[in-house]
């Protein structure tokens, strides 16, 4: 199985588009996308210093731009899974189809902007906290009233909260921890972006989402996200919400993966992937330049294999989110209507039990999966109404 993958931010640096603007058509796709984004893309990508392209509002449209624009150079229709981090969802939903790719954009333009101004509020930030025991950092994280804003695997958390707390934490490391306070504007997927997930779900709820044309991973719990609209409704609570990058990764693993193409600016998520699936590697091509192209297509030649369905494009189905053991709602059986969003089940993992709910309203026509049943993601439950 082939995944690709969109980094998110931090992991750009000065000039890395320079070598892209050399293929047939791309400087004018990124002026385009510009337009869209409100920001110099072409400029930003080239020209631009580091710390220029460390301003959210600017950073967050670039990082999508790149992952679209090397995309589009890959045999995207042999690739059965997409999932980016933070910003890079934009980028992943794209490549997945539920999303155009002037959409993406757009987001990425609103979102940072956003991100941007919430920052601007009060003085927060953030700091990588790198090994020690991880009930251990947590607990001190709790402590100094700080959030665990992403969970990248491999013995990194990053705490994010009020520039007092992050100094609190630098000071007073957890055991065996070392503590690096990162060049951030704020502390992104936290309660304190609350202003910039209100300013982009009302953007959101103007799109209109496709269903996912591959697996497509969410950074919120590490499962397959299987419509639409539940994945535009991710993306605006993600804003707020911890980057579960590490449970990502294990889904990476539990689904078998055998070959990733981080698309660039690559580096930062093949390097958490070989630290933390070490025991499991899968072979990885990042595509930094276009002088990697002919690497990724060949990974992608041998590992990927054509986009199939989604399991739902027949019937209005629920979808296993997860892979785990099935079991339903107690006391929801076969004819009863349903409401959208209702919780009709649980699939129960080595993580804990994931929410299923229904995306459409209507009758639970039969059930497909049965109590304590094994199940994969994307394997049909329950089926809602009798529409094909």
């Amino acid at each position: 199985m082939l995944a690709v993958l969109s980094p998110g931010q931090g992991s750009q640096k000065p000039g890395f588009l320079t070598p892209w603007l050399d293929l047939t058509g791309a400087e004018a796709r990124l002026r385009w996308w510009s337009a869209l984004a409100g920001v110099d893309l072409v400029h930003l990508g080239t020209t631009a210093g580091a710390e220029e392209i460390q301003d959210t509002a600017r950073t967050q449209p670039l990082l999508v731009a790149a992952a679209l624009l090397a995309a589009e150079h890959l045999p995207m229709h042999d690739v059965t899974l997409t999932a980016g981090h933070s910003v890079g969802e934009l980028g992943a939903a794209a490549l997945a189809g539920v999303l155009p790719a002037e959409t993406a954009i757009t987001l990425a333009g609103v979102r940072g902007r956003e991100m941007a101004a919430a920052c601007a509020i009060e003085p927060t930030g953030m700091a990588a906290v790198l090994g020690g025991d991880t009930d251990e950092v947590l607990a001190a994280l709790d402590r100094h009233g700080l959030h665990a804003a992403n969970r990248n695997g491999a013995g990194q958390i990053v705490a994010a909260g009020s520039t007092t707390g992050i100094d609190a934490l630098v000071a007073e490391p957890p055991t065996k921890a070392r503590v690096v306070r990162l060049k951030v504007a704020g502390a992104f997927h936290t309660p304190y972006m609350a202003p910039a997930e209100a300013a982009l779900a009302g953007v959101a709820a103007g799109i209109t989402p496709a269903r996912p044309a591959r697996i497509l991973l969410s950074n919120l719990d590490g499962t397959a996200v299987h419509h639409g609209r539940e994945l535009v409704q991710r993306l605006v609570r993600q804003v707020t919400s911890p980057v579960r990058w590490d449970l990502c990764m294990r889904t990476l693993a539990d689904l078998g993966v055998t070959g990733v193409v981080e698309l660039p600016p690559a580096g930062t998520l093949a390097g958490l992937i070989k630290r933390e699936l070490a025991d499991s590697l899968p072979e990885i091509v990042t595509l930094k330049t276009p002088d990697d192209l002919p690497a990724a297509r060949d990974l992608i030649a041998r590992h990927g294999s054509a986009a199939r369905p989604a399991p739902t494009a027949r019937f209005r189905v629920v979808t296993a989110p997860a892979p785990g053991v099935f079991q339903p709602a107690q006391g929801l059986t076969e004819g009863q209507a349903l409401k959208i969003g209702q919780v009709i089940g649980h699939v129960v993992t080595g993580r804990g039990p994931v929410e299923v709910t229904a995306h459409d309203g209507g009758p639970l026509t039969e059930w497909l999966a049965h109590h304590d049943a094994p199940v994969a993601p994307g394997q049909p439950l329950a089926r809602i109404g009798g529409h094909s």
